[in-house]
């Protein structure tokens, strides 16, 4: 029996994932484009009231930059994520996703979500050290137990996409 749903469901995967891409990259514009406002005129970026009138804590302004640099690597590393997805959901379309490129690209999402994870702990590290009771640098933490088993997953994933692959391989060599 057919799913005939699924078609209509790689459609809208493959739409949103290409919306995502475009979302994604705006972000990360966005992000360096504060990055420079910031470095250019410091005062009225750091004044805003978003920013809650930093000026003058340079270690606030400085883990604030920080942040943005890391901001611009998560989306290149999200960028890197969901252009493997993507490419994962076009062998599918096609109709042969069990090959060793979907294991490969299966395990770069695992470990660019698993360098996403170090990532925002490192975040929350900078922020704790530069926020004070004065100026302080809320980013809204938490920990997330799902996060890092979607991580183990992928890795398992990729794994078991591997060893269907060849074993796929090896059965079609036999035939």
């Amino acid at each position: 029996m057919t799913d005939r749903s699924t078609p209509g469901a790689l459609r809208v995967s493959h739409r949103v994932l290409r919306l995502l891409i475009k979302l994604n990259l705006l972000m990360g514009i966005l992000i360096l484009a504060l990055l420079v406002a910031s470095l250019v005129a410091e005062e009225p970026v750091m004044r805003a009231p978003a920013v809650g009138g930093a000026v003058g804590s340079s270690a606030l302004i400085l883990g604030m930059r920080l942040i943005m640099v890391f901001g611009i690597g998560a989306v290149a590393i999200t960028h890197t994520v969901l252009g493997r997805l993507l490419a994962i959901v076009e062998t599918v379309t096609v109709g042969d996703p069990f090959v060793i490129q979907n294991a490969v690209r299966l395990q770069k999402i695992a470990w660019a979500v698993l360098a996403l994870e170090v990532l925002h702990l490192v975040i929350v590290a900078v922020a704790a050290n530069v926020s004070t009771p004065k100026a302080p640098l809320d980013i809204g933490w938490d920990f997330s137990v799902t996060r890092w088993l979607a991580v183990l997953l992928l890795f398992v994933l990729a794994r078991v996409f591997e060893t269907g692959a060849r074993m796929r391989e090896e059965l079609e060599g036999t035939v």
